[in-house]
């Protein structure tokens, strides 16, 4: 368990740096605190897994390609790759700003697909894989929103300060009445995005597509737009997936 949990570290020291994809054993070993003689053996084992990957010259590491097809083949069974992403496609071509799939992970959210709109030159850049916690941005307030009140409860207790409890379940429930969240600079200034959930073919929250816009110069009828077409998308998808 102990190699298992060290080698997890090295993971989320190598995909948790935006900007520096490439580290030194010497990096890695005080990033994680262990030993470089420690590092080196764990490297190693890694790197006969292809978990990681050495530069031949500069021998800095980064993720390996394991990863990569691991995660292809888990992509390949969820449902939005035949019944979501296209519904994600046609949103963006209509509203031309980045679109988003998120499903809940506990205490987090999992930034699952991303569509991004080529004629839109400003726009939302959030990682595929990104962890975001629950209580932040429109999508996870959404899926909050319509989890079951016991497991909703729990988690906000989790996330949210007890002062703040009272205002944050209010939002929660205004968004089961309304259909749909919005969330404005939460994560990045000058950023908002609207959000509608999705639900599978036994009415289960399966997650949330939402629209990341730019604030500049949005006038009220766009923003009502975006709105509206979330709100149309997140049905029109969950008619989908009780048909499938």
């Amino acid at each position: 368990m102990q190699t298992i949990d060290r080698a997890m570290q090295v993971i989320k020291v190598l995909v948790g740096n935006e900007t520096k994809k490439w580290f030194s054993i010497t990096d890695l070993s005080k990033e994680c605190d262990l030993p470089v003689s420690t590092m080196h053996r764990l490297l190693q084992s890694m790197k006969q897994h292809g978990l990681i990957q050495q530069d031949p010259n500069l021998k800095h590491y980064s993720m390996g390609n394991t990863w990569l097809e691991y995660g292809l083949q888990m992509y390949d069974t969820f449902d939005f790759v035949g019944l979501i992403r296209p519904e994600m496609e046609k949103l963006m071509l209509e509203v031309e700003e980045s679109i988003y799939f998120s499903k809940p992970m506990g205490l987090e959210s999992l930034i699952v697909e991303r569509i991004d709109c080529q004629q839109n030159p400003i726009r939302i850049y959030d990682q595929l894989g990104l962890r975001i916690p629950l209580n932040i941005g429109a999508a996870n307030k959404v899926m909050l929103a319509h989890m079951p009140s016991i497991e909703r409860l729990k988690i906000v207790n989790e996330l949210v300060a007890e002062k703040d409890r009272d205002t944050f379940l209010s939002v929660l429930n205004q968004i089961v009445k309304e259909g749909y969240g919005e969330s404005h600079g939460e994560r990045t200034k000058s950023t908002s995005s609207v959000a509608a959930p999705i639900f599978n073919q036994i009415n289960e929250l399966m997650g949330a597509i939402s629209i990341g816009y730019v604030n500049f110069n949005i006038s009220a009828e766009r923003k009502n737009f975006l709105i509206e077409r979330v709100i149309a998308y997140g049905k029109q998808i969950s008619t989908k997936l009780r048909f499938k």
